[in-house]
């Protein structure tokens, strides 16, 4: 954040001769620093990071005899997908008790062990808050579907059914696309914006509040040092859910109902009041998924004087390139003009105040270098040392998914059977009831949709199972693991992962990779990311090929006397034409 601007006062005659009229000079005042915008974030995805016990299934025993490779990254924080009691219908995002773990995954005394384990590395660890919506499986709803009178009945959202179908509101995993699921026993339907297994819960509610806020301050107290807030801009509804025309969406909401969804009135009442009962008393991250969330509405989540959340991501950039909605298939032709402008127009968003983040790819989106970079074994490497290069050059906190430290990439199934996302089952059900090209629903999902290309098991050696289980996984394990692993990176100094280190090392040493200003360069250029990033008086010029094939720079800027700091190449190149993928970042002041 920058804060507020110091104004001098000059000598009265010093302005008459100057200036027409006088006009006052500025100085930055000090940047605000805190732990979280330095932090380089690592998201672990605990069902397919490590195996302690044969099951398939990876675990918090699994996570715990990493650790040390964890601490090797270099990282400061990391992201825990959910973790809590659940029947697992959508992966651990339908919790059933927010206050015990997964079977599968292990016990609270494990949890505790790695807990205590990540802080003696000096780790911190951010857990993934999901109450936009609860499993049906949890008591609150198992109690509120038994009667229209019960003390939780109001704890979700209920239309009886003698009032006819309730609005449509989108169901984001049901093969029929209903957000609305009809339940016999009271003769109602209840709301799941996702799965139907997935009730929304009802924030208008003060006593469901209470009941998060409770919970919350709980694994605080247990010494957790953050939240990543699963959709939580979906949280709040009118709950009158009048009926929203085509038209309306187009004209108030861009034509999205997640920015309907996130629109909704009392949502950063709520946001606010969880700061003053929660967050306010801990050192701790805050992070929105931020679904819904627009360039002109992101300052609301995180200007520093509403008391709200510390940051959040959009979707702006893993959004680009799909040709036809949320599950279809990607433009291997997106336009890097266009990836430059969303990413330049969101660092302008927290130009002044707030913070952002930076990631290309996590747990719902295809493997970082499959879908920005070339998984061809000729580019794969040079591809994604780029990218990494771009995420931690970037302004705003870098998040990173495990795997990609090593180039892991998308899996490439080919049979509907070998996928367990919830999300690409019911999109394949979905068209085989309307008569839609399964085969070339099939195709598509090796390059864009389907959210298993990021969660196949981490490549940790060339063993059989990658060295993720001893027994068959969860999910089959990419066949490239025998030469793409972390074993093998590990002794290599060139590698995918020991460039990842370094990138990260060099992050640290400099802060102007952290706080400086970002300027664009060369904006128009259809095959070059070049920008530069500049504090107090240090001056660094980021270059960037996203292309196959050469390519050419104007920066307009003498490199006479730049500095090499990092390059993805062994003989970096001068900065006038880049090899195919070539990252050079150079000292220029």
């Amino acid at each position: 954040m920058k804060p507020k601007n110091i104004l001098f006062v000059l000598p009265i005659l010093f302005s008459c001769l100057l200036f027409k009229p006088a006009v006052a000079q500025e100085k930055k005042a000090p940047i605000e620093k805190k732990w979280w915008k330095e932090a380089v974030v690592y998201q672990i995805y605990p069902r397919s990071f490590k195996d302690s016990n044969g099951d398939g299934v990876g675990d918090i025993k699994g996570i715990i005899s990493k650790l040390d490779y964890i601490k090797s990254l270099g990282i400061d924080v990391v992201w825990l997908n959910p973790i809590y009691g659940s029947p697992n219908a959508d992966n651990g995002y339908d919790i059933s008790d927010y206050q015990a773990i997964m079977k599968e995954f292990g016990t609270m005394e494990d949890f505790d062990a790695l807990l205590k384990g990540m802080h003696q590395r000096g780790l911190k660890l951010v857990m993934d808050l999901v109450v936009n919506h609860s499993s049906d499986e949890h008591k609150w709803f198992q109690e509120s579907r038994k009667s229209r009178d019960n003390p939780y009945r109001d704890y979700y959202h209920w239309w009886p059914a003698e009032k006819g179908k309730p609005a449509f509101r989108p169901g984001a995993f049901e093969a029929d696309g209903s957000g609305w699921r009809y339940d016999k026993t009271t003769d109602s339907y209840y709301l799941h914006y996702f799965n139907y297994k997935q009730p929304d819960l009802n924030w208008e509610n003060p006593k469901v509040r209470q009941e998060i806020y409770t919970m919350m301050n709980w694994w605080f107290k247990k010494g957790i040092d953050g939240f990543r807030m699963d959709v939580i801009p979906f949280i709040a509804k009118d709950t009158t859910f009048p009926v929203i025309t085509k038209e309306e969406l187009d004209s108030k909401y861009e034509g999205r109902w997640d920015v309907y969804f996130a629109s909704n009135p009392n949502l950063h009442n709520y946001l606010q009041e969880m700061n003053k009962e929660v967050l306010s008393k801990y050192d701790v991250m805050s992070v929105a998924e931020g679904a819904g969330m627009l360039k002109s509405t992101a300052l609301n989540f995180v200007d520093p004087e509403r008391h709200e959340l510390n940051m959040g991501y959009h979707f702006d950039g893993t959004n680009l390139g799909y040709v036809t909605g949320y599950f279809k298939k990607m433009n291997p032709n997106w336009s890097l003009v266009e990836f430059k402008k969303i990413y330049s127009d969101w660092d302008a968003v927290y130009d002044k105040k707030g913070w952002g983040t930076i990631y290309l790819g996590n747990h719902d989106q295809p493997r970082m270098t499959s879908r920005w970079g070339n998984d061809s074994p000729e580019f794969r490497d040079y591809s994604s040392k780029m990218l990494t290069t771009f995420l931690l050059s970037m302004k705003g906190t870098p998040y990173y998914y495990n795997g990609d430290e090593i180039g892991m990439t998308n899996a490439k199934f080919n049979k509907i059977e070998d996928y367990k996302d919830i999300e690409t089952l019911a999109e394949y059900e979905r068209l085989k009831n309307t008569g839609g090209n399964l085969k070339q629903f099939i195709e598509d999902q090796k390059t864009g949709g389907a959210r298993d290309n990021g969660r196949t098991p981490f490549q940790w050696n060339d063993s059989k199972n990658g060295g993720f289980s001893t027994s068959e996984p969860w999910l089959k394990v990419n066949d490239n693991h025998v030469t793409l692993n972390a074993a093998a990176q590990d002794k290599d100094p060139n590698s995918v992962l020991n460039y990842f280190r370094k990138m990260v090392k060099l992050r640290k040493n400099n802060p102007v990779l952290i706080y400086g200003k970002y300027t664009l360069i060369d904006a128009k250029n259809p095959n070059i990311y070049a920008y530069t990033r500049e504090l107090d008086g240090k001056k660094v010029l980021v270059m960037l090929n996203f292309r196959s094939k050469k390519a050419k720079l104007n920066t307009k800027i003498n490199l006479k006397n730049a500095k090499l700091l990092i390059g993805n190449y062994t003989k970096s190149s001068n900065g006038l034409e880049l090899k195919p993928y070539e990252a050079v970042v150079l000292a220029i002041k």
